[in-house]
């Protein structure tokens, strides 16, 4: 009898051990994807935590059962007897740590078990096993003797607890490690473009619209040279390096970089890698405000591209944009401007239909052409414009670049047609930016026939202007007039919600949805035949 009961008190142990067990490798998992998400930076995964201390870090359970074990290890041991405080944890455990729902939420980007994810599994497992083991230690002694509940809770407990801890002690220890690595990757890089000396390079920077010029570049240019481009958004220094060496070969004759950056420097840090001999300069934004602090901060960063280019190399840019045309002092380059108000490529008479846009592109105020393109925006124009201009280098006739124009797929999640069951979405769900935003928003405007709809949680990585731009987003949202508003996150849109509200706008053609998951639930319901939904901007699970 008294060799069941310890039996009994053995099972119920192992099930306290491996619900704690299983907490934390959900809760493991969810910081690793949020540390992936981060782009594995040791600033921002903390700068992330910080944000969400509460509500994910020091969590009220977490604080609630340490209390809870520090008062029973000072004052249950008199009242309750060895067994009874191993039932009492474990009904603790089992209501408190069973459930994980806040670590297994669908995710939108799945977490990406990457060379450099198993790298860095290593250290973070060591470091979580150190106390398990030891908890687990404790377990193995039983039948022979009762387990000390108290220390078996609070071993297994902070181990979950301290995972995020673990995920930055590790990326620190594998720091070193990975910077070997990536150099290792940038001496192979720049070893194979030295041996392709004919090899022409367009390095592409703005703070948005680079991977849709890039697109543009890329299909104008495949009209008579044999291309090499990287894909999607492939634009750190991993990202380019990766395409130089595993795609690029000497049958290739351009090759197009995309150069993104998030801090001081990172542009020079690609030219260095890659030495643009044109160099295409879009745009200056309020993207990743946040990390730069000014425009003019951004607009320096980004002008490197023009700075790294060879005497008589070409600039192609953005003439609308006074910031960028602050970066234009060379005059060992040459220079082609491009712009909806000014520059020698322009364009007249920009309008919409269901089968995209059309315009009239003009160069150097003579030469004209028609141009039909599948490409939504304002922007997507200027776009188009600056691909002109990229071509016009290479010798292409503008005709001919009308013509190719029109096979030009639109970027995922840019502004793209897509069908939506019985209706119709626009998706723009990439990062989205005050400009990109406003022209979406315009062009779903100028749709007729049917309702139109706009799903948003506006946008993200603006400093200290982002509830001001998001409320401006708002006032444009409102202005549109449009049938149906529903905004994801309620906290995170409150100044979008407020810049509607502004405008007079019916607060009962406005929803406010916890999710995009649930805001698509609802939509399955209301959509017609004929209707428009927009979807503008899509944020990472990080938000």
């Amino acid at each position: 009898m008294y060799s069941t009961y310890l039996l009994l008190v053995h099972a119920m142990t192992w099930v306290l051990a491996l619900v704690l067990l299983r907490h934390g490798f959900y809760r493991g998992r969810f910081f690793l994807h949020i540390y992936q998400q981060n782009g594995y930076k040791l600033n921002e995964f903390w700068s992330w935590l910080k944000q969400h201390w509460n509500e994910h870090v020091l969590t009220p359970t977490f604080a609630l059962f340490n209390l809870l074990l520090v008062l029973m290890l000072f004052f249950g041991r008199d009242l309750l007897s060895e067994t009874a405080s191993i039932w009492v944890v474990s009904v603790f455990v089992l209501v408190w740590f069973l459930p994980v729902g806040p670590y297994t939420a669908r995710a939108k980007k799945p977490l990406a078990y990457t060379a450099r994810v198993k790298r860095l599994l290593v250290p973070v497992s060591l470091l979580y096993l150190a106390p398990v083991a030891f908890a687990m230690s404790i377990v193995e002694r039983i039948p022979s003797q009762f387990p000390d509940p108290f220390v078996l809770g609070f071993l297994l407990s902070t181990a979950s607890l301290l995972q995020p801890f673990f995920m930055l002690l590790g990326g620190w220890i594998m720091k070193p490690v990975e910077t070997q690595i990536q150099n290792g990757f940038i001496r192979q890089a720049k070893r194979k473009l030295a041996s392709l000396p004919d090899l022409k390079i367009v390095a592409i920077t703005g703070s948005y619209g680079k991977t849709s010029t890039k697109f543009v570049i890329k299909t104008l240019l495949s009209e008579r040279f044999n291309v090499c481009f990287t894909p999607g958004s492939y634009n750190t220094p991993m990202g380019i390096t990766m395409v130089i060496n595993n795609d690029l070969d000497a049958s290739h004759q351009i090759l197009i970089l995309e150069m993104g950056a998030r801090y001081a420097g990172n542009i020079q840090e690609l030219c260095d890698i890659a030495r643009p001999d044109v160099g295409v300069f879009t745009n200056v934004g309020l993207a990743h405000l946040e990390t730069f602090g000014t425009q003019d901060s951004i607009a320096h960063t980004k002008g490197a591209i023009l700075r790294s280019l060879p005497p008589n190399g070409t600039a192609v840019v953005n003439s609308d944009d006074m910031r960028v045309m602050s970066q234009v002092t060379r005059t060992d380059i040459s220079v082609i401007s491009a712009g909806l108000q000014s520059g020698r490529l322009r364009a007249e008479n920009i309008r919409y239909d269901a089968t995209g846009c059309h315009f009239t592109a003009v160069l150097d105020g003579t030469e004209r052409a028609e141009v039909t393109t599948k490409l939504l925006g304002a922007h997507n124009v200027l776009n188009i414009l600056i691909g002109f201009g990229v071509g016009i280098h290479f010798g292409l006739r503008l005709q001919t670049m009308a013509l190719a124009a029109s096979r030009i797929e639109p970027v995922e999640h840019r502004l793209e047609l897509k069908p939506l069951g019985v209706a119709t979405m626009i998706d723009d769900a990439f990062n989205s930016n005050p400009v990109g935003a406003a022209n979406a928003v315009e062009v779903l405007r100028q749709f007729t026939g049917g309702r139109r709809v706009i799903v948003t949680p506006g946008m993200v990585e603006l400093g200290a202007i982002e509830a001001e731009e998001n409320r401006k987003f708002g006032e444009a949202i409102g202005r549109a007039d449009l049938e149906l508003v529903i905004l994801v996150g309620e906290e995170r849109s409150k100044p979008i919600l407020e810049g509607i509200r502004s405008t007079g706008y019916s607060d009962e053609k406005i929803r406010v949805e916890a999710s995009l998951f649930t805001a698509n639930e609802f939509l399955r319901g209301y959509l017609q035949k004929g209707d428009v939904v927009l979807y503008e901007n899509d944020l990472p699970d990080l938000y």
